[in-house]
């Protein structure tokens, strides 16, 4: 084999060892947490996000029910780091309401309990929402957001990182430009106790180009630096860019495409960073097997919703 051929082989071969891919997975039934890990190793992954609840309400099991020793072992037989599991708070914490009291106060307390709740599972990254400010403005929204985010951190001394993730500026969300959400970091007293989720999706739909994604990581690094992004979700989109609607597609099959999304994936600025897919299910099917099989491989199956769907109708019909 010529040399050059070689070392071309051998640099991909690492490219795919380092890859940090996983996806959106369920915690629940009787497997709980250990379920989480074993469906990720079934997708061929090393990372994964998971809620520790139904995201709509605030209805939570206790922490003996997670299986969380047993978990915690089958990742360390496999090498799934602990540092590569994100957490992702519910949609119903808003933390930027000022104008609901029991809104806000279900936003303080719930929150706690949720940072809680993943210094007990065992780690460390919990992605938030930052919130909607109802009418009442961005400023007044994000003082908000940074006074439970301060007086939280004051009382509690756990370890755990909140991500605010990046909002495709649906509403009145804040965070659907990237100086929303580096303001909210600078505005948070404890730096090491906070951090950045990027969402591909979200970015393209607030009016991000993600065909020049060293652009944004630029304008990142200079604000706050590369080291706060803690987790990028890796979503195409079902809309054309700047739209502010929020519909996640599947790899390749949107208006980002796939190319634009390797590049993400791939680029050697974030290779420490967890890639999460949080892409729609294709007839109740979850297709995070085939989707990072496309990325590991980096190329676009055209068919792949199509084979799917072939196969469970198969599986249907007997």
């Amino acid at each position: 084999m010529p040399l050059n051929v070689a070392s071309s082989k051998k640099k991909e071969a690492n490219k795919m060892k380092q890859l940090i891919i996983g996806s959106h997975v369920g915690v629940s039934g009787r497997d709980m947490l250990l379920g989480a890990v074993k469906d990720t190793l079934s997708y061929q992954a090393n990372a994964f996000m998971f809620y520790t609840g139904a995201p709509q309400n605030t209805l939570r099991r206790p922490i003996d029910a997670f299986l969380v020793d047993e978990a915690h072992a089958l990742m360390a037989a496999y090498q799934i780091n602990k540092e590569h599991v994100i957490v992702h708070a519910p949609y119903i914490i808003n933390l930027a309401n000022t104008t609901n009291q029991k809104v806000m106060e279900l936003a303080k307390e719930f929150l706690s309990q949720e940072v809680q709740r993943v210094s007990q599972l065992g780690f460390r990254y919990l992605v938030i929402h930052p919130g909607s400010h109802v009418g009442e403005g961005i400023h007044v929204g994000t003082n908000q957001i940074l006074s439970i985010v301060n007086e939280l951190f004051q009382k509690d001394k756990s370890d755990v990182v909140l991500l605010f993730e990046t909002m495709s500026g649906k509403g009145s969300e804040i965070g659907f430009n990237l100086e929303q959400v580096i303001d909210l970091i600078h505005g948070v007293k404890e730096k090491h106790r906070v951090g950045l989720c990027l969402d591909t999706c979200h970015l393209h739909d607030a009016g991000y180009d993600i065909t020049d994604f060293d652009n944004i990581l630029d304008l990142i690094e200079a604000q706050i630096g590369l080291e706060k992004i803690k987790a990028i979700h890796v979503n195409d989109s079902k809309n054309e860019r700047g739209s502010k609607k929020d519909r996640h597609e599947n790899l390749g099959f949107g208006k980002i495409g796939f190319s634009a999304l390797l590049q993400v994936i791939y680029n050697p600025r974030i290779a420490h960073v967890p890639k999460i897919l949080e892409t729609p299910w294709i007839d109740d099917y979850p297709p995070y097997k085939e989707e990072i099989a496309m990325i590991r491989q980096q190329i676009f199956d055209p068919s792949l919703k199509e084979k799917i769907k072939q196969v469970l109708k198969k599986k249907v019909n007997g």
